[in-house]
């Protein structure tokens, strides 16, 4: 499965993408990511090897014209709430996106994120699409509203991703946007 934009195909991973995984993976550029650090081009090609078998809902963010792999996100259905009853429908989805710090600034963030939440919608049978952000992520926040996504949560001291000089958890305070089926376009 492959989805295209204007500069960019979402595609599922190969392992040949491995050093661009390496590339912004090496050194994450928020606490959230700390968990998925990669250390060495081994790590790199397991993660890549891990990515790839997930075609339908992990895809890699490559730039159409050189096919360099310059992020990913991905989302996999939930009933939305921990307890909900065992028939409940996987009809909800929180998209992770994340790119190399050196394409930041240039729209490809809001090109794949509105690609992927269109398919999510599209073709997935997403009723309802929700991102957590921490508060000091402001590309993040900024991306969420320009999707159309409305804040419907402020937490504070919610996650801990990373510890403090002391080594007790450095909690982050996040946000929670959301959008639903019939709010998309």
């Amino acid at each position: 499965m492959t989805i295209e934009t204007p500069r960019l195909i979402l595609r599922p991973f190969q392992e040949s993408d491995a050093g661009y995984l390496l590339e912004y993976l090496g050194v994450p550029q928020v606490n959230c990511f700390v968990s998925m650090r990669l250390h060495s081009p081994e790590e790199a090609r397991t993660a890549a090897r891990k990515r790839s078998g997930d075609p339908e809902y992990y895809f890699a963010i490559a730039l159409k014209d050189s096919g360099k792999v310059i992020g990913e996100i991905f989302a996999h259905p939930e009933a939305g709430e921990e307890h909900a009853a065992p028939d409940a429908p996987l009809d909800t989805f929180s998209p992770c996106w994340m790119l190399n710090g050196k394409y930041r600034k240039q729209g490809y963030g809001y090109e794949a994120a509105h690609a992927f939440i269109d398919y999510l919608f599209r073709e997935k049978g997403a009723r309802r699409i929700y991102a957590y952000t921490d508060d000091y992520n402001l590309p993040s926040r900024h991306l969420c509203e320009k999707l159309g996504m409305r804040q419907e949560g402020f937490f504070i001291e919610f996650f801990s991703f990373v510890k403090n000089p002391d080594g007790t958890p450095h909690y982050e305070n996040t946000y929670q946007y959301a959008i639903l089926k019939r709010e998309w376009h």
